[in-house]
């Protein structure tokens, strides 16, 4: 079984060197302009964001390493203050309204609004580190973690690991597609499972991928991923490299716009970017990309698109928020560095 804290290492590690060196992106880019301002409030999210989630209520939920945080538009709370030690890295609203934390050490702690209930590897959780939670169409709940899939079906758990066709046993994202097939990105190559088997996901030059963070179905059924080299579009049987940004997180925003985040290429880990890329454009054998900020190394993680239109963007140092004009960072009102 993976060690979680020492793969956080390795991560760390792999992001402060080289991965391989490349020609730069010939796609067209444009740069935006725009202010950034802080918001002072009396508890925020300061340490690292993964994920950036919202709510049935419009309640921006925030997994960072100290806590999983609500903002309601005014002010954030600590949801899971009563919680000690975990690093928390992502989190979900089940279709009944119910939390899910996912901690990189600790399991998984379920909250129903009145008390918590704790998963680990003693109740038939996988691993204890866990990436990644994702609830299915019908309700199931799976965890990515650092030693396979675990499916929960509010009874029991069934894993899920390279003994049953899973590409790696460390995983980063999941998501299902429109024809239910179920994508799981891993520290190596994306796979996807029908119910019955996994197929592992090769380019067109049959090389695998490396350490695939995201993946999501854009609004036509095409499946866009990040990794290590850049960003991949898969269409039925065919592969596509789109550019050779990286992508830690990928989303659609309601205009069919592609928003990432990321290192800006693989030979530039320093610089991360937050990039856009136009929808009408997506397609192109050069699609137009906007490059709306840049920053240094994990300046940028886990995207979301709020109900107002507005982007949210984890990164190292807490949350960000963009209106379209205005970067805000939210500030502790007593000071924090």
């Amino acid at each position: 079984m993976k060690n979680p804290v020492k793969l956080f290492a390795l991560f760390l590690l792999a992001v402060f060197h080289t991965s391989c060196v490349q020609n730069q992106t010939n796609s067209p880019k444009d740069h935006i302009k725009a202010e950034t301002k802080d918001s002072i409030t009396s508890q925020v999210p300061y340490s690292m964001v993964r994920n950036v989630k919202q709510d049935r209520n419009g309640n921006i939920l925030i997994a960072s390493y100290k806590g999983v945080f609500r903002y309601d538009g005014k002010s954030f709370t600590n949801i899971t203050s009563t919680i000690s030690s975990p690093s928390f890295w992502d989190v979900l609203e089940d279709r009944k309204g119910n939390l899910w934390f996912a901690t990189r050490d600790s399991g998984v702690y379920y909250y129903n609004g009145k008390s918590f209930q704790h998963f680990t590897t003693r109740e038939g959780l996988a691993n204890n580190g866990v990436t990644c939670i994702y609830e299915d169409k019908a309700g199931i709940i799976w965890f990515g973690t650092g030693g396979g899939v675990s499916r929960y079906d509010g009874k029991s758990f069934q894993n899920f690991t390279t003994k049953e066709g899973l590409s790696d046993n460390d995983l980063t994202t999941i998501m299902e597609d429109k024809t239910g097939k179920l994508w799981f990105g891993t520290r190596g190559e994306p796979c996807f499972y029908d119910g019955k088997t996994f197929t592992v996901l090769k380019n067109k030059d049959g090389k695998g991928f490396r350490n695939v963070w995201s993946i999501i179905e854009d609004k036509k059924g095409s499946i866009w991923f990040g990794d290590n080299d850049g960003l991949w579009r898969y269409d039925s049987s065919t592969v596509t490299k789109v550019s050779q940004r990286g992508a830690y997180a990928i989303i659609q925003d309601k205009k069919g716009n592609i928003w990432t985040t990321g290192p800006v290429s693989p030979s530039v880990w320093q610089v991360w970017v937050l990039s856009r890329y136009d929808a009408k454009s997506l397609y192109n054998k050069m699609p137009i990309v906007t490059e709306i900020k840049s920053g240094g190394i994990m300046a940028f993680l886990g995207i979301l698109e709020a109900n107002d239109g507005s982007i949210w963007f984890g990164s190292a140092p807490g949350v960000y928020r963009y209106d379209g004009k205005t970067f805000t960072y939210f500030k502790n009102a007593a000071g924090q560095k």
